[in-house]
């Protein structure tokens, strides 16, 4: 019975909590509900079973307990009122017993619940930090500590980041609902663009002892598939493709030690070819559409090394032209950097080296990887001298302790 409500737990507690949100009116209020909603069935369900359903008894439980706690506290029957939970408190707890409330707590409702509460997380009035603290927290269900541990930053330090940012909702008044229509294409952009800082951020951690954080990107690509369940706009679905493509090679990207395995390097044979399948599926439903966004090209090219036998076999003229496309839709010196290596893997590697050099020179100076990929260019030219001062100035500017490793290896098998 422990073992089933654990896995209820890790199924069912973000979509309670996202309903008790609702019910309660209240982030931390739902957060102790649901606490003491699962305590409750831990010492009631190994004698009267599993009720016919359990998430709308969790619901009830959370929300009965939520009731107790703000009489306790005496914060008044107004306050009761003002949520819609006056009624009488007998009555209530049998129709829990009997398990006959919330019956209607279909899936739409728990869907419609689960999507305002990542719209409340990703608000645009929230600062970007916020809404990657927050949704983690809230809507993934990593603890504060997960949290902190994620960002490198105390536990104490990512509390008050997450304490800001619940105020400002209260403060704002940020409403915990859907959008309307009119107000849904900025929300939605706010929403994908904290899924895909999540997601960078455990695909190659910007400092750190680790080079891939597998909570975080498990908990991208969770949240991303949740978007498209409840939302599945072109660009939903591009995010989604493009998260499962890079997915599908997550255990060859770092050897035994932890430490960074080159995509050269990387045993294809062990790519994840179910992931890549589903991947492919997704962007062929977003070509359909005729509305290729930024994540939906980013999943373009990620399909094409999907489909490469090896480094070699990359088609990457076609990489180069799916970055020019990019670029006129989302321009970044990231891109333009991406489209030069691209430009040199293919062949024209002093063209390449050229190009990362004037965006070093102009934007990127202090921006490892674009050091390490001139180095990595440079070195393939056979300007050894150059590609080790690159390699060089790339592990003094790098914060993350594999990354440096692999950048010193580089260094080192050319001297």
């Amino acid at each position: 019975m422990r073992e089933r409500i654990a896995s209820l737990f890790a199924a069912e507690s973000r979509k309670v909590l996202a309903t008790l949100i609702r019910v309660l009116g209240d982030c931390d209020r739902a957060e102790e509900a649901l606490q003491d909603a699962f305590r409750a069935a831990l010492e009631s369900w190994p004698r009267s079973g599993v009720p016919r359903n359990p998430r709308a008894w969790l619901v009830s439980a959370g929300k009965f307990r939520g009731i107790d706690a703000l009489r306790r506290e005496q914060r008044g029957a107004e306050l009761i009122d003002g949520i819609g939970l006056a009624r009488d408190r007998d009555r209530d707890r049998a129709a829990w017993a009997k398990d006959t409330a919330l019956e209607d707590l279909g899936d739409d409702q728990v869907h419609d619940d689960q999507l305002r509460l990542v719209f409340t997380c990703c608000h645009p009035s929230l600062a970007v930090e916020a809404r990657i603290a927050l949704s983690l927290r809230e809507v993934c269900g990593l603890s504060t500590a997960e949290v902190a541990r994620a960002y490198l930053v105390s536990t104490e330090a990512m509390k008050r980041r997450i304490s800001r940012a619940k105020a400002k909702i209260c403060e704002s008044r940020i409403p915990y609902q859907i959008p309307s229509r009119a107000e849904l294409a900025g929300r939605l952009d706010a929403l994908l663009h904290v899924i895909y800082l999540v997601y960078n951020e455990g695909f190659a951690a910007s400092s750190g002892a680790e080079h891939v954080r597998a909570t975080l990107t498990a908990e991208a690509v969770s949240l991303s598939r949740l978007v498209v369940e409840l939302l599945p706009e072109p660009e939903a679905l591009g995010l989604l493709a493009l998260l499962l493509f890079h997915e599908s090679r997550a255990t060859t990207r770092v050897d035994a030690g932890g430490d960074r395995v080159p995509l050269e390097e990387q045993d294809r044979s062990r790519w994840d070819h179910t992931l890549t399948q589903e991947a492919t599926e997704r962007l062929r439903d977003v070509v359909m559409t005729g509305r290729m966004g930024p994540y939906a090209i980013q999943a373009a090219i990620a399909s094409v090394h999907a489909s490469a036998e090896d480094i070699a076999a990359t088609n990457w003229s076609l990489i180069v032209g799916y970055y020019d496309l990019l670029l006129r839709v989302q321009p970044s010196p990231i891109v333009e950097l991406q489209r030069a290596i691209a430009i040199g893997m293919g062949g024209e590697l002093e063209r390449g080296a050229l190009a990362i050099e004037r965006l070093i020179a102009v934007r990127l100076g202090s921006y490892h990887r674009a050091h390490a990929a001139r180095a990595e260019l440079r070195r393939r030219l056979g300007d050894h001298d150059e590609a080790s001062a690159s390699y060089r100035r790339a592990a003094e500017l790098a914060e993350q302790e594999p990354e440096r490793r692999y950048l010193l290896r580089r260094l080192a098998e050319l001297s």
